[in-house]
């Protein structure tokens, strides 16, 4: 499981729970229910309005996945291939029948499920493309709610803050009071940056970046089982895969 983003989001707290004990103030100073509730409500509620119900709660719901993802080193999948090639040339293509059962990825399952089965290489990577493509396209959805609610919230912060201060305007008659409402207005527009640069932004750059990797991860997958599938020597599919594979340095096993 990469943590990364949940490290980083969790040292940005901290880095401004400490910025606030630095200052001599108390980290209850800026946890407000009303402004945070008027903050995260609101984001929430912007955001519901650009998209879907289902759009939206689909983001959510697929959000773990995000957060806890596991990136899959492309040398295990190139030498997963190159295996593949060997056992083809040696054996046959349909000698990887029973190889299909053990492969999880189930991208490079169906694909070399399809060219056992005899499918026509031009419509093998039509149909290999096609997934591609609507795994970027879901992808780019859900990262648009999220970007979209990172937008939404230093402004629904900024309303916040004008709402106190109207309050503010109206209780001129107790001077005492008056400081610690000025204060208090502001906590709304602290929350709306707080939430959009520490929230809601990483979390939709991170799904951009695993939308990349994965994307990268499938299209080397395609062009190896279009090798497989064209009979093509193992030891050219390493060197072509190892090509293509992300941030490509550690060398992959290669069949003779």
């Amino acid at each position: 499981m990469d943590v990364a983003t949940l490290i980083g989001i969790g040292a940005a707290f901290g880095a401004v729970i400490m910025a606030i004990l630095m200052e001599g103030s108390t980290p209850m100073s800026v946890i407000l229910p009303a402004p945070m509730m008027l903050v995260i409500g609101g984001t929430i509620g912007a955001g519901l309005a650009t998209t879907t119900l289902k759009g939206f709660m689909g983001a959510f719901t697929s959000l773990r996945s995000y957060l806890i993802y596991k990136a899959q080193d492309p040398h295990e999948t190139v030498d997963l291939l190159v295996s593949l090639a060997d056992k083809a040339r040696r054996e046959g293509l349909l000698a990887l029948e029973d190889a299909t059962r053990d492969i999880d990825d189930d991208f490079i399952k169906d694909g070399l499920q399809s060219a056992i089965d005899g499918t026509d290489p031009e419509d093998l990577r039509a149909v290999m493309e096609a997934k591609i493509d609507g795994k970027k396209a879901q992808d780019k959805a859900i990262a648009k709610v999220f970007t979209d609610m990172g937008g939404f919230a230093p402004t629904i912060g900024i309303i916040g803050t004008v709402v106190s201060l109207v309050h503010v305007l109206e209780n001129l008659a107790d001077p005492s009071s008056i400081g610690h409402m000025i204060a208090s207005a502001f906590v709304a527009t602290l929350w709306g940056l707080l939430s959009a640069n520490l929230i809601w932004l990483p979390i939709a750059a991170r799904i951009k970046r695993i939308s990349e990797m994965e994307a990268q991860r499938m299209e080397m997958a395609m062009e190896g089982l279009l090798a497989i599938q064209a009979g093509a020597n193992p030891r050219s599919v390493g060197q072509r895969l190892r090509a293509l594979a992300p941030e490509a340095r550690k060398p992959s096993k290669e069949a003779a």
